[in-house]
């Protein structure tokens, strides 16, 4: 009797995912990927494709998910390694800059995202960015760090920051990962338009 070669369950949906986030690393923008590209990349037939999502939109809120999962470990290696306040910035930074160049295609979706097509792959992004900002506040709070703001000035700083990283995107991704030294160009620039902003918010006055 001949072996017959099953796929592992979730096996082919990793495929498809990993798929698409291949076709945007290759520079195809997500919102004008179609079901049979993503399927072709993948090697599956078109039809499986709905065993696992309903739509090219839904594969693209499971990505979201998948990378919600990438920023939650990107915050824990953060909060393990910056333990100086004076630090916080200039680390926290370097740490981004690394997972960006490390999960590269995961980013470039994420940056496509903000500004793509998809009102739901958007509003997912951009709810991860908002948690994102939230938990920077409770550290923040927790390292006794701006404490003179209100609670809705702190969460606006915090808002900020984030949008001010997320941008800082744009400038990582176009570059080689090879490249130290553009790296380093960009990684000085971020941490200086962050220090800018806390700087600022460090003479805000809540009123």
């Amino acid at each position: 009797m001949a072996d017959v070669q099953r796929r592992k369950p979730g096996e082919t949906r990793e495929k498809l995912m990993t798929a698409a986030l291949t076709l945007v690393g290759k520079g195809r923008h997500f919102a004008s990927i179609g079901i049979r590209e993503v399927t072709r990349q993948a090697g599956v037939v078109p039809t499986s494709f709905y065993r696992h999502f309903r739509s090219v939109d839904d594969l693209g809120l499971q990505l979201v998910d998948e990378l919600g999962l990438v920023l939650r470990r990107m915050m824990r290696e953060a909060r393990a390694n910056v333990l100086q306040a004076d630090k916080l910035i200039e680390e926290s930074v370097g740490i981004f800059v690394a997972h960006a160049l490390a999960n590269r295609n995961f980013f470039m979706f994420m940056a496509q995202g903000l500004a793509g097509e998809s009102r739901a792959v958007q509003e997912g992004i951009r709810s991860e960015m908002r948690f994102f900002a939230s938990e920077l506040a409770n550290d923040l709070r927790r390292l006794k760090l701006l404490e003179h703001l209100s609670d809705s000035d702190l969460d606006m700083t915090c808002d900020l920051v984030v949008r001010t990283v997320a941008f800082s995107l744009t400038d990582i991704l176009s570059i080689s990962p090879e490249d130290d030294y553009q790296i380093g160009q960009v990684r000085k620039r971020t941490t200086r338009f962050l220090q800018l902003v806390l700087i600022g918010a460090g003479h805000w006055k809540s009123g």
